[in-house]
């Protein structure tokens, strides 16, 4: 069960009173705060219930992207790319991954010098259970209606498509 934090006081709402006596308007370090918080708090319940399987929400994150990937394999540097994590995270990811059993590593023919990362049958299971574990979860976002869940992608996508994450799309400003 995810435990609650407790704290006796809003952080935020507090550092946005003193935010706005000493530099201005705090909407938006409220609002981009919250969003760190937030991904905070859902990391780590995300790694409390991924724990007792071995995993981590980062190791999880790789594994889904390979049982997604056409052949379940990708180069270690597409992995990176797709998950926005330092090269050294992603080896670092696919060494425990492999110690676990749940990827096999291995040269690819494409690349001379590059790593292929395979997802195992053992890491399509784990996968599996991870997934029921994270939606029983409700990923961490019980506490909003289907709506609001709707309406906070929305949001976030904006944000996302104004810093350029997809290449060629236009941010709908509203």
């Amino acid at each position: 069960m995810v435990r609650p934090l407790g704290l006796p006081f809003d952080p935020i709402e507090r550092a946005a009173e003193t935010w706005e006596q000493r530099f201005g308007p705090a909407s938006a370090m409220r609002a981009a705060t919250s969003v760190f918080r937030v991904q905070q708090i859902l990391l780590a319940r995300f790694d409390e219930v991924l724990k007792p399987l071995g995993l981590t929400f980062a190791r999880y994150e790789v594994l889904v992207l390979l049982t997604f990937s056409r052949t379940g394999e990708l180069p270690l540097k597409v992995i990176g790319s797709r998950l926005m994590v330092h090269p050294t995270s992603v080896t670092n990811a696919i060494d425990r991954l492999a110690t676990a059993g749940y990827v096999a590593r291995r040269p690819n023919p494409a690349d001379g010098r590059g790593v292929l990362a395979a997802i195992t049958a053992d890491g399509r299971a784990v996968v599996e259970t991870a997934t029921l574990a994270l939606t029983d979860l409700d990923f961490g976002l019980g506490d909003l209606p289907e709506a609001e869940r709707g309406q906070l992608f929305d949001v976030l996508k904006r944000v996302r498509l104004g810093a350029g994450d997809v290449a060629g799309v236009e941010v709908d400003a509203r």
